[in-house]
Order: structure tokens, then sequence, then C-alpha cells
């Protein structure tokens, strides 16, 4: 029952969000036209997961796919950054503008995750083919909505050519907007199933601070660019005790949306580097309240991680909602969890929905735990560890 409970939700959930990019959209006859079709889409997908259930297999709705660990900023509390190489964690960002050429941060796939005391050097990032099967067999098994992030996504631009090719699905791209071009802007025109989200952190001081000097200007000019041609974007805000008061002021929201932004994703901080950014229960509080408030105010997508999962009965992970992958294929509860017991490199999807780690965490109690913020399984860090060395 909880099962049925938790699938309704999210199909239910997804709906609303397909309804509510639809009505953001209404001026713009070609977004609403794959809009249309993609509400269909999601209904076929919602039948085959249904189907899929009622033999005892659950599939969730989306799945969040690190397609590289490569990315061309350096960004101060960045979690990828910190929870990979350690040895650059007291590094303070770019100060004399954005990088003027990538960085290249490999990840290698272990079965324990990121392994933060080994050497990053390693070239065993996901193959194009390799992301090719997995989308058609997300595809196959009704998952509707994949996010790309990275690293910085645009740096396997393959990848996300490949993504185009999946108009069933929809692909929300984690962007820092720094390398945005013509070319990427005629792929997204072309290909409404991929929707740029653009990572700021606030105003320009407050962007600027933790990503670099200039950075904020690029993620500016990278939304006009956008909006010039009519696209659906949205901004994805990591919410800290610092912006906490600005990022979520109307006037604030305000003008990100007459900028043409249509979604913001609030994302709390998780407390790996600066203990002090992390937000504490009254400020969870006010973020819960102020999001209410922007929602009844604004006709905007505005979504709060983990904020929106208390309604689901807890953390979506694990593939009760969604799992991660990581740039080098392995299969993990979430990005704030990086440990893995299976890779999609010899696996399929459905094959690590069922893999040992995410069975025990789905039915030993692990995913409905309280947390002090940021993420449910971040806080149990030792014993999902411990887990994914026992099922290895």
């Amino acid at each position: 029952m909880a099962n049925f409970q938790l699938e309704q939700y999210l199909s239910d959930s997804m709906a609303g969000l397909v309804k509510s990019v639809f009505l953001a959209t209404r001026q713009n006859p070609k977004a609403s036209a794959f809009f249309a079709k993609y509400a269909f889409a999601s209904k076929k997908a919602e039948r085959i997961r249904s189907d899929l259930l009622k033999n005892g297999e659950h599939i969730p709705l989306f799945l969040i796919a690190s397609i590289t660990s490569s990315c061309n900023l350096l960004c101060r509390g960045c979690y990828d950054r910190v929870r990979a190489y350690p040895k650059i964690i007291s590094e303070a960002p770019e100060k004399s503008g954005v990088a003027a050429s990538a960085r290249i941060f490999p990840v290698p796939f272990r079965n324990l995750g990121y392994a933060p005391n080994t050497a990053r050097v390693c070239h065993n990032e996901m193959t194009l083919a390799d992301w090719c099967r997995i989308f058609c067999e997300a595809e196959t098994a009704g998952v509707s909505a994949i996010l790309l992030a990275g690293g910085e996504p645009l740096m396997r631009f393959d990848v996300v050519e490949e993504a185009a090719k999946h108009p069933a699905i929809l692909f929300p791209v984690f962007t820092n907007g720094t390398l945005f071009n013509e070319k990427h802007c005629a792929l997204f025109e072309s290909f409404r199933n991929l929707v740029p989200i653009i990572s700021i952190e606030g105003d320009s001081n407050q962007t600027d601070d933790r990503r670099g000097k200039g950075v904020y200007e690029k993620t500016k000019e990278a939304m006009g660019a956008l909006a010039k041609d009519g696209l659906l974007f949205g901004v994805s805000i990591t919410v800290t005790n610092e912006n906490l008061a600005s990022v979520t002021d109307q006037n604030f929201v305000g003008e990100l949306k007459a900028s043409g932004c249509r979604a913001i994703i609030f994302v709390e901080y998780v407390p790996i580097e600066e203990s002090g950014l992390a937000l504490d229960d009254s400020a969870r509080l006010l973020l819960d309240e102020r999001v209410g408030d922007l929602r009844k105010q604004e006709d905007m997508i505005i979504i709060s991680f983990p904020g929106d999962e208390k309604e689901s009965g807890g953390c979506l992970a694990a593939g009760r909602g969604f799992f991660h992958i990581n740039a080098a294929g392995g299969a993990e509860p979430c990005p704030f969890s990086p440990y893995s017991d299976t890779s999609l490199k010899s696996s399929s999807l459905r094959e690590a929905l069922r893999s040992p780690l995410f069975t025990r965490l789905r039915e030993d109690g692990y995913l409905s735990k309280e947390h002090s913020g940021g993420c449910v399984l971040f806080g149990q860090e030792p014993e999902v560890k411990s887990l994914a060395q026992q099922t290895e």
C-alpha cells in the first residue's frame, strides 16, 4: 500500500509539473506543442510503471545522471569537488574570472563510490554508447525524466545530443551556464525535452563569491540568450544560511521571472565543507514558509529539495523515487550518498534497481529516518558505506 501511495504521489506531482510548464509556455507555440505531446508520453510511462509494479517491480519516476566529472569551474563549497578531491578543498574560487580552460577531474567507479582518499587519475567515464543504452532502457521501463548533471554536463555535449533523441523523456540539464554558445541554444531550440537549469547562488556578489569572479555575468548572458530564443529555462539555487533570506525574497524571484526564468529549484546546502552554511531547523521552517508563499504569488514552477520529499513519506533515494548514476556508471542511492555495489557498465537499469544495497536501504528503514539537514542518507554515511561493503 505504501508503494502505491508513493507512486501516486510522484505521478500526481509530475502531472502537476507538466501542467504548470504547459501553462507557463502557452505563449510559445513550439514549447506548448512539445509539452502537450510530453503529457501524453507521461501517461504512457505511468501505465508502464503501473504494470511493472503489479509484478512487484517498482520503477522510479526519474533518475539523476552525472554524465561527466569534468568541470570548468572550481567553486567554493562544491559537494562533488569536496567529496572527490579532498586535497584541494582549501583552495579559493578563481578571482580573476571564469577559468579559461577546463580543469578535468575524472571520477573512477569503485564498489565503494568516489573513494575520497584515492588519487584522481582515471579515464573510465561512461561512453556515449553506454548512455544511449541507459536512455533506451529508461524509456522502455517508464522513466519520465532524467536530470543531467556533472561536473558540467555541457562538457559531454555528445551525451546531451543523444538525450535529445528521446522526446518521451524530459531532460533538465543542470549547468553552470558559463559555456553557452549558439550551438547549445540551437539544440535546446530544436529539442524541447532539453530544459537548461542554470546554477546561481543569488545576486552577483553571492554567486561570484562561491563560483568565481565574472561567473554571474556569464549566467546572465546565458539566460538572456535563452530568453531571446523563447526557450524555457530554470535556475538551481543552493540555499545556505548566508543567502536564504535574499534568494527567497519576492523581489529577487520577480527579477528572475522578468529575465525569462520559469522554474526555480531550491536545494539545501549539504554540510560537508562549511558546516556553518547548513540550515538549522528554524531556517528550514522559514524556507518551507517562503517557498509556500512564492508558490501562491508567482506562476512559476518552484521546487524545494529535500523539503518536498516530506509529503512522500521519506527519502526518495535508492530507487523509491530516483537513484543516481555517477559518471563512471556506478548506481548510487543519491548524489549525496556516493556508494555503490553495481555498475551500469555491466548491469541493466532494472538490474541496478534490484541491487542488494538499494534493497537493504529501502526495506530496512534507512530512508524513513529523521535527518539534521540536506539529506537523510548523508547523515547515515557510515551505515551506508558499511552496507555497500557488505553487498559488493
